[in-house]
C-alpha cells in the first residue's frame, strides 16, 4: 500500500517540479518540512526494501538458495540486512 501511494506522491512532485519555476521553488521549500521529509523517507525505504527483496527473488529464480529451508531463511535475513543498509544510506542522504 505504501508503494501505491508513494507513486502518486512522486508523480505529483515530478509534475510540480516541471510545471513552472515558481512551483519548483514551492516544492523545494515544502521538502524542507520535517513531515514531508518523513513521508519521502518512508516511501524511499519501502521502495528500497521492495527492490532488495525483488533482487533476492530474481536470484532464487535462477536456482540459487533453493536448496533447503535454511538457505532460504539465510537469504531472507541477508535481504533484510542489506535493506537496512540501503535505508540507512537513504536516511543519511535525506538528512
Amino acid at each position: 500500500m505504501i508503494l501505491f501511494f508513494a507513486v502518486a506522491i512522486f508523480l505529483w512532485m515530478l509534475e510540480s517540479s516541471l510545471a513552472s519555476e515558481q512551483s519548483f521553488n514551492d516544492l523545494a521549500v515544502s521538502l524542507n518540512n520535517p513531515v514531508c521529509q518523513f513521508i519521502i523517507w518512508g516511501s524511499l525505504a519501502a521502495l528500497a526494501y521492495h527492490a532488495v527483496a525483488g533482487i533476492r527473488h530474481l536470484i532464487m529464480d535462477m536456482g540459487f538458495g533453493e536448496d533447503s529451508f535454511e538457505s532460504g531463511r539465510n537469504s531472507a535475513w541477508a535481504a533484510v540486512v542489506l535493506a537496512i543498509v540501503v535505508i540507512s544510506l537513504i536516511t543519511w542522504w535525506i538528512i
